[in-house]
């Protein structure tokens, strides 16, 4: 036989029809496989992958709560559930046949605005678009969920069976509302160009770690692409709950320090302020406001914490720490003299003025202190410390000495840094020492200069700021947080005291800066501060001042218990410390002295209530049902109160009910009244009621007989 041989073009064509025949029929497999899986095999490979779209994903644990000094929440987390409900779950039969009773329970207890009819076809165009995620409430309380949990399809069992889709979610709530908000902080998921963050401020971020607890694993069904929900029958990982922290926040002052403050950034038209209370012998902060306009410059709004985070120069609350360096050298004491030049010296090229004209030349150095003059002090420590390099950095030794050159370390994140020249550096200048003297060329937060003052105000002994206590976990203590002595002695005893004296002249003299918040009630020991915000730009161009208004001081000062700093930045009136700064500090100060004191004789107080063994204790309330309850009970009494409103005294083995007089805008006493009728007289007078604790009124924050000048907040407590 013969073999016709192929020419080499046709070998070539035939190898690449043989080529295209595979291609095609491959290609032909490929097709009927794709048909098949579509239209034959598509619905059972779907459930099949959605079977093993199974993953251990984590589970939030609960975040633990942040409390006040008596156990008040100031930020807790809230259980809430969304529920969702998978249409292709239920059989059909099984839905056609509870439907109409699912609508109805649904119209009936949660779309209370919708009919059981139109409740229906949502569940059928559900159902027929074989939803997956179908939502039911994004907000659902447990009590509501566990009545959902009964209705028909619902009621089932686990999702697999129902379709019923639970998912847990938790929100922050703060019961005191804005009360210390940018203290307390926040915790919350963002999106960034990285993807989900979380952005974190306050103490909800220093303590993340103990607030947050242990994630838990929860095995996730995927229904989607992005769409996964918990599969309720296989096992999980329990997360383990955050603990709690307990603050030195005292809820009464923080409220009192916030008002007073907003006050005088309302009444000066400040830019910003923030006003900080210290418990001198621990450390701890009692109170923290930080106030400034919202971004849209429409309200005030606690926006940042100017009192951790914001370093400027301190102005004249610094003389302080001039004055007690040159004590604790030896170079003055407040009886020596000085000649003030009637308020204006020139050092090399450059002039320096007090703040107002007092036409003083020679006098003493307690007394330039006391009026904030800024050449006085200025040129004491020019003279004693500017002559040579080892004299400058004595000078800045001291402050280093009086732990101003330190950070507080606080438990607040954010804290910035103290700027104290270095006389070694190149921005160091001939002008640099007078100028930082009174509070320029240098800068502090009010945190730093406040834990300066606690410390001369607790004989020289500094503390470390605390603003928390303990650390909880369902209630039992896990660690206690002590005060911590940051340094024993900043200052020799001398130093201390003289530096007090001083700082109670400011106050106490009629010359004074700040003689406007004089008391004769307790002494107050403290320094005012006036700084221009933008003095180099004022003089080199000719800018509007700007200024920085403050005061810093402790009280009572023959016995301190709290220190406290005040300051406002660029109000538009007022300008100065003693006058935008000073009267926060008073009213703060006012307020922490009428506890200190104990109870007190309200103008309109009642005499006590005397009960023996065979006499009920009676409440204090409305007269009419204080007669019902002695009727009821086949009690003695006599009624010889002339008011709606009375009290119960034993008199005599017989109760008398005797008037207690409520009058209009002033504040009634509400001690021993149940809760519902001391809310009644208290709101009704326009007073916002904060309550702690349960039981009858055992004392309230704001005296009784005291005036109510505008929308007030009143503590009480029960017991």
């Amino acid at each position: 036989m013969k073999i016709t041989k192929l020419t080499p073009k046709q070998d070539v064509l035939w190898r690449i029809y043989l080529t295209f025949a595979l291609m095609g029929f491959i290609g032909i497999l490929i097709m009927g496989r794709i048909a098949s899986i579509q239209y034959f095999e598509g619905s059972q490979l779907r459930e099949k992958a959605e079977q093993e779209h199974i993953a251990l994903k984590d589970v939030k644990a609960p975040r633990g709560n942040i409390l006040a000094d008596d156990g008040s929440l100031l930020a807790t987390s809230l259980p809430y559930f969304k529920v969702h409900w998978d249409t292709k779950v239920v059989p059909r039969d099984t839905f056609d046949k509870y439907v109409d009773t699912l609508a109805t329970c649904l119209a009936t207890y949660v779309y209370t605005d919708k009919t059981p009819g139109l409740c229906r076809q949502e569940l059928i165009n559900a159902r027929d678009s074989s939803r997956r995620y179908h939502p039911i409430l994004p907000n659902v309380s447990y009590i509501l969920l566990q009545k959902i949990k009964e209705f028909p399809i619902f009621s089932m069992g686990d999702r697999l069976k129902s379709g019923l889709i639970v998912e847990q979610m938790a929100k922050r709530q703060y019961p005191f509302k804005m009360l210390a908000h940018r203290t307390i902080g926040y915790s919350r998921v963002v999106q960034t160009a990285n993807g989900p963050d979380t952005l974190s401020v306050g103490l909800e971020r220093s303590f993340d770690n103990v607030l947050a607890g242990e994630q838990g694993k929860q095995y996730m069904q995927r229904l989607s692409k992005d769409l996964w929900v918990p599969v309720d029958d296989i096992s999980k990982i329990e997360p383990r709950a955050g603990q709690d922290i307990v603050t030195t926040i005292d809820v009464n002052i923080q409220d009192v320090t916030e008002r007073a403050l907003l006050e005088s950034l309302q009444q000066y038209e400040g830019e910003h302020g923030c006003a900080i209370v210290m418990d001198v012998k621990t450390g701890a902060i009692k109170a923290i406001a930080n106030i400034g306009f919202n971004k849209e410059r429409t309200e005030f709004w606690e926006n940042y914490n100017y009192a951790v985070g914001e370093r400027t120069e301190p102005g004249s609350t610094f003389k302080l720490a001039s004055i007690m360096a040159l004590m604790e050298d030896g170079y003055v004491k407040p009886t020596d003299t000085v000649n003030l030049e009637e308020g204006r010296h020139t050092f090399y090229n450059e002039t320096m003025e007090d703040a107002s004209y007092h036409g003083l030349r020679l006098t003493t150095v307690g007394k330039a202190f006391e009026i904030s003059s800024n050449v006085g002090i200025a040129k004491l420590t020019h003279k004693y410390y500017n002559k040579s390099k080892e004299g400058q950095s004595q000078f800045i030794q001291r402050l280093s000495d009086m732990v101003l050159t330190q950070s507080t370390n606080v438990d607040i994140d954010g804290e910035r840094e103290p700027y104290i020249k270095d006389p070694n550096n190149s921005d160091w200048s001939g002008i640099t020492i007078p100028w930082m003297s009174i509070g320029y060329e240098s800068e502090l937060t009010p945190l730093q200069m406040l834990t300066f003052y606690s410390a001369v105000a607790n004989g020289g002994q500094m503390m470390k700021p605390q603003i928390v206590t303990e650390i909880r976990s369902y209630g039992s203590v896990v660690k206690k947080i002590p005060p911590k002595v940051v340094k024993r002695r900043i200052a020799s005893e001398a130093t201390i005291q003289a530096a007090t004296d001083m700082l109670k002249r400011v106050v106490a003299s009629p010359k004074g800066t700040a003689h406007s918040i004089y008391t004769p009630r307790y002494a107050i020991a403290g320094k005012t501060g006036t700084a221009i915000m933008n003095y180099k730009a004022h003089k080199q161009k000719g800018e509007a001042k700007r200024y920085r208004g403050s005061f810093a001081g402790f009280f009572p000062a023959d016995n301190p218990a709290y220190a406290c700093v005040v300051v406002i930045t660029n109000p538009r009136t007022g300008f100065y410390g003693g006058r935008v700064a000073a009267p926060v500090f008073r009213k703060i100060a006012d307020y922490c002295y009428s506890l200190s004191l104990g109870s007190h004789k309200a103008l309109n107080a009642d005499e006590a209530v005397y009960t023996d063994a065979t006499l009920p204790r009676l409440p204090v309330g409305q007269k009419e049902d204080l007669n019902y309850i002695m009727k009821e009970l086949n009690l003695p009494f006599a009624d010889s109160s002339a008011t709606p409103w009375a009290v119960g005294m034993i008199r005599n083995d017989s109760i008398n009910l005797r008037s207690r007089n409520v009058q209009k805008d002033v504040v009634p006493n509400v001690v021993g009244m149940g809760l519902k009728d001391a809310l009644f007289l208290l709101e009704n007078n326009r007073l916002r009621v904060r309550v702690l604790g349960v039981g009858k009124v055992k004392s309230q924050s704001v005296p009784a007989g005291r005036s109510i000048q505008s929308v007030q907040t009143i503590t009480l407590v029960l017991g």
